[in-house]
């Protein structure tokens, strides 16, 4: 037989456990809080018509003082929207194809994120600008960073792709596919 005294230590005993199990378990019952890593961006090139889509342009990271970093500053991989599980590694070097997305993994820092395509490498005739494209250099930092950033060709004052990309953190208006601005948005 137990006595009372070791009966009400018991119950003290299965108390104190049940006690610190509640505790316990309202702590940690709460699903981790999701935390954004500030090193990781995602550029994605929204589709257009086919001829644009084919059309490829090439990434190009600089650092603040001009020096190109694209090869040293991070890692990339690639994927498309239309299958966005399955992550591909570059080959070669970083371009976006209409409907692609990369994935990029950078050294803490500021950087100059351009894009562009040689004229050698234009897969289509009817332009306005046959010289190369060019984009504007969006300025990205690892303190206040952007997680996902577009490129997108522009237009000119009559709809024709004038030759040129534009790299925002503002998504393109979308109609059945990306509808180009007709006047290039000022970068501050």
């Amino acid at each position: 037989m137990i006595s009372v005294s070791n009966q009400i230590g018991m119950k003290r005993l299965v108390l104190v456990i049940a006690l610190a199990l509640g505790v316990f378990s309202v702590a940690y019952s709460h699903e981790p809080e999701v935390r954004f890593n500030p090193w990781e961006l995602i550029i994605y090139r929204p589709e257009n018509s086919w001829h644009i889509n084919e059309t490829r342009c090439w990434l190009k990271i600089c650092d603040m003082e001009g020096n190109d970093v694209t090869r040293t500053c991070c890692k990339a991989w690639y994927f498309w929207v239309s299958n966005p599980r399955e992550l591909n590694n570059y080959e070669s070097s970083c371009y976006l194809s209409g409907g692609m997305a990369m994935y990029l993994n950078i050294k803490k820092g500021r950087y100059k994120i351009s894009v562009f395509t040689p004229k050698s490498e234009l897969a289509f005739a009817s332009v306005s600008n046959k010289n190369d494209w060019v984009s504007n250099e969006f300025v990205y930092d690892t303190e206040n960073p952007a997680k996902v950033i577009f490129v997108y060709p522009a237009a000119d004052d009559n709809g024709f792709y004038s030759g040129q990309w534009i790299v925002s953190h503002r998504a393109p208006k979308f109609w059945k596919f990306t509808l180009p601005p007709m006047k290039i948005p000022s970068v501050k």
